[in-house]
């Protein structure tokens, strides 16, 4: 039963939160979704993307910056929110070499003033993106929840893992309610440029050479973007709770003996090697692909595959789109969306 009252929806112009918020108004919720609408990938984009939710009932959307306690704050008190789907960040594993601040900013900094607001707003539910790059490379697969995660080797993976160890600190000394949800290569309709899919559709389309690294010998657990917002909105009605208050030994590496916190990962358990991918983009498209074969980028990781148990558990959750089916819409959405805003 999700609640009454509006759910507050950071980053409602990216990928993954604009489609979280469908989802919500979808089941009648009233969204609030904000985001700073900044110019890391194409503003348009991200504006098209809030005009297919800005028509709807019951969402509103406000520019703002999470950075901006005093706003974020008199927001969540004006709108009474009781509940949180966090999705803002500064995106991106690459990029992270390039402009670290951006990194700092926005996922430290904007996650402190988001953790801090909450616990003055008396929030129910804060549920927090995390991301599979947490398990650095972790050679043991599938990754599971019960893995440490303490060597992430790229800066965007630190600073998903730090979210993570504010979020546990926040639940364990104001108990507030916190979800974090480990996304596993998510794609589909509406996606960023930066993201690989979009790259190898306009390379193929474009007929240039498709950047392939660590040549070709990759996998991906890709997991489709509904799946993912289905993901969130089942778990936003699950409020966790500390596994045994009674037992410090019952704590796992994802779950809390003293605090409301859980971590869950999201992926669709059925990883795809990266030259599987491309041919299968070759079928989509109807076109062939030039391989320009790369070395290992830094900060990447060979292989990523989801042990899902736990959401399923919990939930009832489990991944229900096949990836030639995702792909398939991805590509005509892409072929659309691109010929038009050309």
């Amino acid at each position: 039963m999700h609640p009454s009252s509006p759910i507050l929806v950071t980053g409602a112009a990216g990928f993954i939160g604009h489609h979280v918020a469908a989802r919500l108004l979808d089941d009648g919720c009233q969204v609030v979704g904000i985001d700073n609408l900044n110019d890391y990938y194409s503003v348009e984009l991200k504006r098209d993307r809030l005009a297919q939710l800005e028509p709807r009932e019951g969402f509103q959307f406000c520019r703002l910056d999470l950075g901006d306690r005093g706003a974020l704050q008199q927001l969540l008190a004006d709108r009474q929110c009781t509940h949180v789907v966090h999705m803002a960040a500064q995106a991106g594993v690459r990029y992270a070499a390039e402009n670290p601040a951006a990194y700092v900013d926005s996922n430290l900094v904007g996650f402190a003033s988001l953790l801090e607001c909450c616990r003055q707003a008396g929030i129910a539910h804060l549920l927090f993106a995390s991301s599979s790059s947490v398990y650095g490379a972790d050679a043991r697969s599938p990754f599971s929840e019960s893995h440490p995660v303490d060597h992430p080797i790229s800066l965007y993976a630190a600073t998903k893992r730090s979210n993570e160890l504010m979020a546990h600190s926040y639940s364990h000394l104001f108990r507030l309610p916190v979800t974090g949800v480990r996304f596993f290569t998510v794609y589909g309709p509406w996606g960023r440029p930066d993201m690989a899919l979009w790259r190898f559709v306009e390379a193929i389309l474009g007929e240039k050479p498709l950047q392939v690294y660590n040549e070709g010998r990759m996998t991906r657990d890709y997991t489709f973007v509904r799946d993912a917002a289905e993901a969130v909105v089942r778990l936003l009605d699950h409020s966790p709770a500390p596994v045994d208050a009674g037992d410090p030994a019952a704590a796992t590496p994802s779950a809390s003996a003293t605090a409301p916190f859980r971590i869950y990962n999201v992926g669709n358990r059925r990883p795809i090697s990266l030259l599987d991918l491309i041919r299968k983009l070759e079928q989509c498209i109807g076109k062939s692909a030039e391989l320009q074969l790369m070395p290992m980028q830094p900060g990447d990781v060979p292989d990523t595959c989801a042990n899902i148990d736990a959401i399923g558990e919990a939930v009832g959750f489990a991944p229900g789109t096949p990836i030639d089916e995702g792909l398939a819409e991805y590509v005509e959405w892409h072929l659309q969306y691109a010929r038009r805003s050309r």
